[in-house]
């Protein structure tokens, strides 16, 4: 992502969230060379919905009118479910605004430009591989780990969808069936066992064991166990705090488990992970990196690199833009 702007490849990657919209104009090398947020009126009528995706790319159009003949595609990230194919968005819990909406016709209607949709996981997956930590390699798998665990999996330099699309729900791969109940109706998913929520109920439920209320964790949420969040343990592992340590660690343990059984079924040439939490958990890297040959079939597994995401919370905007990007991986 560094070296000189290239005008002649701009394209529009789009964010879409359930709180929040995002667009930003892209350069050929991933770039973000601008970018604008807005409200997302998820709630709303599926025109509402759309009309809070154009007031966010019409922003970013009128902004650059000098290269506005230079945009050559829109690329869309958007909850899932979804069919890439045909950009129709089906049912995302968080956009009720949108059942069976064919987002990419509407967009390229009103723009006269390509457009292509895809999940949040998929996209990400491909901006990193284009352009961020898999830059170079050419099967990525791409793990995202906030509130939830998606992932993304780019093969050849293509991400893989499966026979329908609904490929790459790897936040719902169960490493304990008879675990947690998790959201999706499974046990034991690792989205259940590792993400940002399931790391502060672990702290509460370790904490409640404990009288002393030695831990820092405990001054961060002011004494009230259901302020407990995954920030605060990540704030007392910077401090110090054993507790909050030994929480880190059993979740990249976790984590360990889940991508031992990913290496074994697809041996990528790199693991790629990002995500609010994956910041909080990058110095355990090196950690998760050497669980994998405890967890693994695989004998080589060792020479698998398990490196933090380039794009941050910039993940959506870029991987849309990588969606509709004419950059071959590589190139």
């Amino acid at each position: 992502m560094a070296g000189a702007v290239h005008r002649d490849g701009l394209v529009i990657g789009v964010d879409v969230g359930g709180s929040k919209v995002a667009a930003g104009v892209v350069d050929r090398d991933g770039r973000i060379l601008s970018q604008v947020r807005a409200a997302m009126a998820a709630g709303g009528l599926p025109a509402e919905g759309l009309a809070a995706v154009t007031s966010v790319i019409d922003n970013q159009l009128n902004s650059h009118s000098d290269i506005r003949n230079t945009i050559h595609g829109i690329g869309i990230c958007s909850p899932g479910p979804l069919d890439p194919k045909t950009g129709v968005v089906i049912n995302p819990p968080n956009l009720p605004c949108w059942r069976n909406y064919p987002l990419a016709t509407e967009t390229a209607r009103i723009y006269e430009l390509p457009v292509s949709v895809d999940n949040d996981g998929n996209a990400a997956a491909l901006a990193e591989a284009r352009w961020g930590a898999g830059y170079g390699y050419r099967n990525v798998f791409y793990a995202t780990i906030g509130t939830g665990i998606g992932a993304g999996m780019v093969f050849d330099g293509q991400i893989y969808h499966g026979r329908t699309g609904a490929a790459g729900e790897g936040g719902h791969m169960s490493i304990d069936y008879r675990g947690p109940a998790c959201g999706c109706g499974k046990r034991g998913c690792i989205e259940i066992l590792a993400s940002g929520p399931a790391i502060a109920c672990r702290a509460r439920a370790k904490l409640a064991q404990e009288t002393s209320h030695a831990s820092t964790i405990w001054d961060l949420a002011n004494g009230c166990p259901e302020a407990i969040t995954s920030e605060m343990v990540g704030q007392a592992n910077l401090l110090g705090d054993a507790a909050a340590r030994s929480i880190l660690l059993e979740t990249i343990e976790l984590l360990s488990v889940w991508l031992g059984n990913v290496v074994d079924l697809l041996e990528p040439d790199i693991v790629v992970i990002g995500g609010g939490v994956a910041s909080m958990l990058k110095p355990f890297f090196p950690d998760m990196q050497a669980g994998l040959s405890r967890f693994c079939v695989n004998s080589r597994c060792g020479e698998i690199p398990v490196l933090p995401a380039c794009y941050g919370e910039d993940a959506g905007v870029a991987g849309g833009a990588a969606l509709c990007s004419r950059v071959q991986l590589g190139a």
